[in-house]
């Protein structure tokens, strides 16, 4: 049985995405996935887009400080992966930038030192430099650059010999 797609005047719409935006932040490409669902004239999805930032329901920038702060504080993830999350999302890179700074380089350090420690209790490898670079891969894989995951290792594991 398939479901039939709900049609929804422009007005329906907006109405709908309003109450929404009110409760949570959205970016355009959010809502553009949501309206692709709904079968609207055409032209309607920009228009309600263009509605939605007048009257301030809708705003990238601020979507982006928020997305960071979230992604951050809960996910745990590093600058790296949120950046190319917001990327994806078609976020501006002069918005993406200016939204990270949300993230000071202590808290990412503090993050991902409690990270690894956390992780450093499950790892299990043939000898240190083996679980080592598992730590780095998980590392970089939450979105850290190497570099700082490898500083944060030195500073967990005693690893002189691995630079």
């Amino acid at each position: 049985m398939e479901k039939q797609k709900k049609e929804l005047t422009e007005e329906q719409a907006f109405t709908r995405l309003a109450r929404l935006c009110s409760t949570t932040e959205y970016c355009r490409h959010d809502l553009m996935r949501k309206m692709q669902s709904w079968q609207m004239p055409e032209g309607a999805e920009e228009r309600i887009l263009r509605r939605l930032e007048q009257e301030r329901f809708l705003d990238e920038v601020r979507y982006a400080h928020a997305f960071v702060r979230d992604k951050f504080r809960y996910n745990r993830w590093g600058r790296q992966r949120i950046a190319l999350e917001l990327h994806a999302r078609g976020i501006a890179p002069a918005t993406i930038d200016d939204a990270l700074t949300e993230i000071s380089e202590e808290d990412s350090d503090q993050t991902l030192e409690q990270l690894l420690r956390a992780k450093l209790k499950t790892v299990k490898g043939k000898n240190d430099y083996e679980v080592f670079l598992k730590l780095l891969r998980y590392s970089v894989g939450r979105g850290f650059p190497q570099e700082q995951a490898h500083r944060c290792l030195k500073r967990i594991i005693n690893t002189e010999e691995y630079e």
